[in-house]
C-alpha cells in the first residue's frame, strides 16, 4: 500500500524552555515539518505570517503569557541609510560578496566558532559542532544561499545563510569575525542585504523577531522601513518605546486558534 503525506501541514507546541531573549521567562514555539513538493509554497505562505525556518521546520513562538517577540522585515522601498549606515558601508567597502550554494566549509565553521565563543559562548548554540553546523547549513528544502563577504587580506569575514522567498529575502542566520566588532559587520550585512533585494525586484528583507526590551535585539530597530507583524498583519515600526514585553495571561491566542487563524496555500498544485 502507498502511503502519502497529508497535504495540510500538522502543527505542534514544543515544550516551555527559558527564553533567550528575556530573563526570567519561559518561550514555547509552535511548529510544523516543511518537507515535500510544496516546501516553498508553505515557507513563503508562511514567512509572510510571521513564521521562522531552521532546516526542515518552520516555527513561531507561541508562549503562554507572552507576546513580546515580533517578526521584523525592511520595506525596501522604504528604506534609506542613515548617516551611521552610511558610515558602516564605507567602512566595509574593500569587502566582496560571494553567493554560494547552501554547502558548508571549514572556513566557515571556524569563522562560526569564533563568532560563538565570543558572542554567544552561554546561548543555545555553543555547543555547536561541525556535523550539526553542516546540518544547519545544508539541510534546506527550499531556495538558499550562503552568502560570504571576503576581506582582500583577512579572507573570510561574515556568513549570512539566506533564503529567497517570492516577495524577499529571509536572513536565516548570520555570523562574522568578532575581532572586528567596531565594523559593524551584523548591521553591514544586513544592508547588503537590502541591495541584493533591490537589485532582484524583492521587495522585503525578513530580519527574524525583534523583542522589545531585549538588547541583543535592538539593532533592528534602528532601520528605517521596517515592519512588524502585530494582530495578524504587518504595519509599519512606530516609535520603539510604544512597544512593551509586558506578561498578560491574554496576551497569547489559544494554541487551536492560532492555528485555525493560519491561512495555508493549497499545495495541490506545487509550484513549477
Amino acid at each position: 500500500m502507498r502511503h502519502t503525506l497529508p497535504l495540510t501541514p500538522q502543527f505542534y507546541v514544543t515544550a516551555p524552555q527559558p527564553c533567550p531573549y528575556l530573563e526570567g521567562r519561559m518561550e514555547r514555539k509552535l511548529f510544523t515539518s516543511l518537507s515535500g513538493d510544496g516546501a516553498m509554497q508553505l515557507n513563503d505562505s508562511l514567512s509572510k505570517q510571521g513564521f521562522r525556518r531552521s532546516q526542515n521546520v518552520l516555527y513561531r513562538p507561541s508562549c503562554a503569557d507572552c507576546a513580546a517577540c515580533l517578526s521584523a522585515r525592511i520595506d525596501v522601498a522604504a528604506f534609506a541609510p542613515t548617516r551611521s549606515q552610511r558610515r558602516t558601508l564605507n567602512r566595509n567597502a574593500e569587502l566582496s560578496r560571494r553567493a554560494t550554494s547552501p554547502w558548508a566549509t571549514e572556513d566557515q565553521y571556524e569563522l562560526f566558532r569564533d563568532y560563538l565563543d565570543e558572542r554567544h559562548a552561554d546561548g543555545g548554540m555553543a555547543d555547536m559542532d561541525v556535523f550539526e553546523f553542516a546540518a544547519m547549513i545544508e539541510e534546506t528544502p527550499i531556495r538558499s544561499r550562503v552568502i560570504e563577504y571576503v576581506h582582500p587580506e583577512r579572507g573570510l569575514t561574515g556568513v549570512a545563510l539566506t533564503d529567497v522567498l517570492d516577495d524577499g529575502l529571509s536572513m536565516v542566520y548570520s555570523f562574522y569575525d568578532p575581532d572586528r566588532q567596531g565594523d559593524s559587520l551584523g548591521t553591514y550585512m544586513i544592508l547588503d542585504h537590502i541591495e541584493i533585494a533591490r537589485e532582484a525586484g524583492l521587495p522585503y528583507v525578513y530580519l527574524g523577531y525583534w523583542v522589545p526590551g531585549s538588547p541583543k535585539m535592538g539593532y533592528k530597530a534602528k532601520f528605517k522601513g521596517v515592519e512588524l507583524y502585530v494582530g495578524g498583519k504587518w504595519a509599519p515600526m512606530r516609535d520603539p518605546s510604544d512597544y512593551d514585553a509586558e506578561r498578560h495571561p491574554l496576551k497569547t491566542d489559544p494554541i487551536a486558534e492560532q492555528v485555525a487563524n493560519i491561512s495555508l496555500p493549497d499545495l495541490r498544485s506545487p509550484r513549477g
